[in-house]
């Protein structure tokens, strides 16, 4: 029997923060209508979609701090948060789909990418929308401890309102000093 799992990252884009995978083996019965992409549902949406997906099927999450982002940059960093779910799944998948064009190394494992697969294959969307979920959750907590920063609203994006706080209350230890603009900040 193939056991599929689906796999995407969020947070790459972020001036703060880790890195966000999550990898999702689904559960025949899950109604895979209801899975998109996490960025074309609301954030109300996310959080229902989050717990249907936890409760119909079999997941994990990965990540990768901030400093193993300055360390080996933010694509490798995807990677090993990507490898890091793969890993903690309580099931060896057979296939493993990737959302984007590229596959974390992995040994003994059976890979492949999809560019926008977040949009086409429901486990991947399910990936993304937990990875989301999860990383907007360690935002908002984030937030409560480095407050004006507004990252409950802007996930740590560059926003005006992110870089007008960054401008006025500096850097935090969360930043990643190697990202623009903050890396003309130091």
């Amino acid at each position: 029997m193939k056991i599929i799992a689906g796999v995407d990252e969020v947070g790459r884009g972020s001036l703060i923060g880790p890195v966000y995978a999550s990898a999702v083996i689904l559960n025949k019965s899950i109604n895979k209508k209801l899975l998109k992409d996490s960025k074309s549902l609301s954030k109300a949406k996310r959080e229902i979609l989050s717990k249907y997906i936890k409760r119909n099927s079999i997941w994990s999450t990965g990540k990768a701090s901030v400093k193993e982002i300055e360390k080996i940059n933010i694509l490798q960093a995807s990677l090993l948060a990507m490898q890091r779910a793969i890993k903690k799944l309580k099931k060896k998948p057979t296939l493993v789909l990737i959302d984007g064009n590229k596959i974390p190394q992995m040994k003994n494992y059976n890979m492949k990418s999809i560019i926008k697969g977040d949009q086409k294959i429901p486990s991947i969307s399910a990936a993304s929308i937990i990875a989301k979920v999860t990383r907007d959750n360690m935002l908002t907590n984030l937030g409560k401890k480095f407050r004006g920063y507004y990252l409950e609203k802007n996930c740590g994006y560059g926003t005006k309102q992110h870089l007008k706080a960054i401008k006025n209350l500096g850097i935090t230890t969360q930043h990643r000093k190697n990202f623009s603009p903050i890396n003309r900040l130091k």
